[in-house]
């Protein structure tokens, strides 16, 4: 018993504890909810392990579904839905992912004792007396000194299940937790077993690494594990290559400094600047990264694929770094600026330019200093011309394809396409002439000359 502890469980949480008592099974919530509960964060979900066997859960409980072979049945309360979960072992990992074996057991300590690490191997059984907490692997003085620590023999855990490897970095960098040495050198023996990991699941981390205020934390603990080689070996070869304006020792200390400065909720972002740089190992010729936002682009498009990204996420990173080394002089004219928004997009000209700034702010502050006041100015007439309602794609043309056949005649072919192109550069050049009246003149003009 702990007498000085007290977890606030919810009311209809401790009600299926209660009712699991009452018909003689043991129950008590467990794992990431204990965790954070002693963490003093508000717990998502709540898990409930139970002596009792799914078919007794079951009949207990008719609003339950028994959802797979691993004992797992949900209770449905009325607030939230429960997995209520036999206690369990497992064994012969052979994918080094999932377990071929699962045996129920009477014993909530072998159940606490297949699980990954101490902070998510504690259980506590909610009572009118205040509680009782079962730590029998001493998670919670764990948490206390702020140390994450595999259960048992560290090696076996993560030969079971590859996957805690990535989970041990990624509750390391979101609970700012040190990673206990023989936790951390298993990590690093164990570390090609991630190899066999799907993309899902490795994307599944990263997204909540990249979540973190500061994500390099979490992206230098991969590449000090021995992980970062084994799921993104292009970002490890960054290593020391040499950063032409850096701040940083080389290419992979820049980009994770680029990476902390593009904002915390904004995924696509966060993927630009880790990936923005990705291109200069195989483009450096000594001096220069020729042609690295191109190679770049096309490198992040295959790890974000291989990581399983959607096909949005995919094309708005690439294209981002594909654009992000633009260039400015102050004496282009409006028409120029126009033409760059139309190059880069209307819909990613905010994000290009948010990505430039972070990348900025890890390069020399000497540099970068010009860099910044050329790239403000830029932006600056950006604003303007966006502000001015100019015509930045064909669809904000006064007159559409429609237009060109039914009332210019144009058959239907490449002739309207070259007609709408034209007078679309014309716009570019006088904002003033995209009216319909003029448009269509223009355009009569155009299609006189074939």
């Amino acid at each position: 018993m702990s007498a000085q502890l007290s977890l606030r469980v919810p009311h209809d949480v401790a009600g299926l504890v209660a009712r699991l008592h009452e018909a003689g099974h043991e129950a008590f919530v467990v794992g990431g909810c204990v965790r954070d509960a002693l963490r003093g964060v508000e717990p998502g979900d709540w898990d409930i392990a139970t002596s009792a066997k799914p078919e007794a859960i079951q009949t207990l409980f008719r609003r339950s579904l028994y959802t797979n072979r691993f004992g797992t049945v949900v209770v449905q309360t009325g607030d939230r839905e429960v997995e209520v979960t036999t206690y369990r072992v497992e064994s012969d990992y052979a994918d080094h992912r999932r377990p071929a074996t699962v045996a129920f057991t009477e014993s909530l300590e072998a159940d606490l004792s297949r699980r990954d690490f101490t902070m998510n191997a504690m259980a506590w059984r909610p009572s009118a007396d205040g509680g009782e907490l079962v730590d029998p692997f001493g998670g919670r003085a764990d948490l206390e000194r702020r140390v994450l620590r595999a259960v048992g023999d560290p090696g076996e855990r993560f030969a079971e299940d590859a996957l805690r490897m990535l989970r041990a970095v990624r509750f390391a960098t979101t609970f700012g937790l040190e990673i206990d040495p023989p936790t951390a050198r298993a990590i690093g023996a164990h570390a090609g077993l991630a190899a066999k990991l799907s993309g899902e699941r490795i994307q599944q981390e990263l997204r909540k690494i990249l979540a973190v205020p500061t994500p390099s934390t979490g992206f230098r603990m991969l590449a000090d594990l021995g992980l970062l080689r084994v799921i993104c070996p292009e970002l490890e070869d960054c290593k020391q290559v040499p950063q032409e304006k850096a701040l940083a020792l080389d290419v992979f200390e820049h980009s994770l400094i680029t990476l902390d400065n593009t904002p915390k909720d904004d995924l696509v972002l966060r993927l630009a600047g880790l990936l923005h740089d990705v291109g200069k190992p195989d483009t450096f010729d000594g001096g220069h990264f020729f042609h690295h936002d191109v190679v770049g682009a096309a490198k992040a498009r295959n790890i974000l694929r291989r990581w399983k990204f959607s096909k949005d996420e995919v094309a708005q990173v690439s294209h981002l770094i594909r654009h992000h080394m633009f260039w400015y002089e102050s004496e282009w004219t409006g028409a120029a600026v126009r033409r760059f928004i139309r190059k880069v997009g209307l819909e990613s000209v905010d994000a290009l330019f948010a990505l430039r700034r972070a990348d900025n702010a890890g390069s020399n502050r000497f540099a970068s200093a010009g860099r910044m006041v050329s790239l403000e100015e830029l932006w600056q007439r950006v604003e303007e011309e966006v502000h001015s309602a100019s015509a930045f794609s064909m669809s904000d043309l006064a007159i559409s394809g429609h237009d060109v056949m039914n009332v210019l005649g144009v058959p239907q072919g490449p002739g309207v396409g070259r007609v709408m192109k034209e007078l679309f550069e014309r716009v570019l050049d006088d904002p003033d002439l995209n009216e319909r009246e003029q448009l269509l003149a223009l355009g009569r003009d155009i299609a006189a000359r074939g």
